[in-house]
């Protein structure tokens, strides 16, 4: 494109008041700061472990920059201020790190609900699923490393498979899309094979269930392309969205730990690069692969928009989407639905103390990112600039 859509700071940041933007700044100001993330996600935890009265807090800096509430209804009016913007939104229960049975079974109710209630919300066209929260980490490892079950643990895999078979109808009778996210590549196999067998199963006519590919895996476009041949051979449409990666330093510490080889990256512009193929890969076979590009990088995105134009696909396709959290990135949130695309906003919520994990996790990610907190930052400076505060 001949020139950059996303240096327009006035629709990144029409929804936030001066008040909000200064909020903003000093967020990421903090967090760009690594040594001070560590210590703060330490203390935070701590302090909510003792119950220490700093839930108020939290609320009204980290958890209001990247969540949309405590509940569902707390999230509507702000879907409802999005989406009078073209900003769709996927409400995301954000509550993690849960390990029994009776958890799992909550955090499917709650899926189920969150399907349901989308249907009847055009701007809530995705829900999305973390399949660790729906079973033990441990089951999917197992699987995933080629490991022999025990009764017990067989009926337990069982369950897993019952409860995202039940998720996957449910979201193909409410023509709601539904996308699993991706984790470390040591559960990860048994995710992909279940997924691939989801969307074999409901997949037939259009994209329903999606899985994530994260492609700081060296692995991933020969996924892909496996997959392609797979849909190909029998008949089903693929949902894939896909991301850079949401686990690197634990997968690189791992490896060392356990002396294999590293399943990423090397560095950012290897990670870059393996990006760029796989979306390029899909872009050219749209017929059978649907697309949400899950990035906050303005050259993908741009890379994107050229093919995109070069094809002829108009914006208005539904064949790809864009995809940014809540909270970041608005530049190109909010621009690319200037421009007609669909892009969605992945809107975490949950009860303050239990969406700590998430958030914690988020902090970790982004200062991990060369490059991030500073264009959040710059591109702030500039709207305030314009706003002249």
């Amino acid at each position: 494109m001949k020139n950059n859509p996303f240096e327009n700071t006035a629709n990144a940041f029409a929804l936030q008041s001066d008040f909000e933007l200064r909020k903003s700044r000093f967020i990421f100001s903090t967090m760009g700061r690594q040594w001070l993330v560590n210590i703060g996600s330490k203390l935070t935890m701590a302090a909510l472990k003792w119950n220490l009265p700093i839930k108020g807090l939290i609320r009204k800096t980290i958890f209001n920059q990247f969540c949309g509430g405590t509940t569902v209804q707390e999230c509507m009016p702000l879907v409802a201020r999005m989406y009078d913007k073209g900003v769709s939104s996927i409400l995301d229960y954000s509550v993690e790190g849960k390990e029994d049975e009776a958890d799992f079974d909550a955090v499917v109710k709650k899926k189920l609900e969150l399907i349901q209630g989308a249907a009847a919300h055009e701007a809530l066209p995705f829900e999305v699923v973390k399949p660790t929260g729906i079973g033990r980490f441990y089951i999917w490892q197992q699987l995933s490393e080629g490991k022999d079950l025990t009764t017990a643990e067989q009926l337990e895999w069982e369950r897993i498979v019952a409860r995202v078979d039940l998720l996957c109808k449910t979201a193909s009778e409410h023509r709601v899309a539904l996308l699993f996210d991706g984790e470390e590549t040591w559960m990860q196999g048994a995710a992909d094979q279940l997924i691939r067998d989801m969307m074999f199963k409901y997949n037939k006519f259009q994209a329903i269930i999606f899985n994530t590919i994260q492609c700081y895996r060296k692995d991933r476009l020969h996924y892909v392309q496996a997959l392609y041949e797979d849909a190909k051979q029998h008949h089903f449409i693929i949902g894939a969205k896909i991301v850079r990666g949401a686990y690197m330093e634990k997968e690189r510490e791992r490896a060392t730990k356990m002396s294999y080889e590293s399943p990423i990256c090397r560095d950012k512009t290897a990670t870059d690069t393996l990006f760029n193929s796989v979306m390029l890969f899909i872009l050219d076979r749209l017929d059978i692969i649907k697309l949400c590009i899950g990035t906050h990088n303005e050259e993908s995105t741009l890379e994107a928009l050229r093919v995109l134009e070069e094809k002829g696909i108009p914006a208005t396709s539904k064949d790809v989407w864009f995809g940014q959290l809540y909270g970041m990135s608005d530049n190109l949130t909010y621009n690319l639905a200037a421009l007609g695309h669909d892009v969605f906003k992945i809107l975490p919520f949950g009860p303050v103390g239990d969406v700590m994990p998430y958030l914690i996790r988020r902090a970790q990610e982004n200062t991990s990112v060369a490059g991030q907190m500073g264009r959040e930052l710059t591109l702030i400076k500039k709207e305030m600039e314009r706003r002249g505060i």
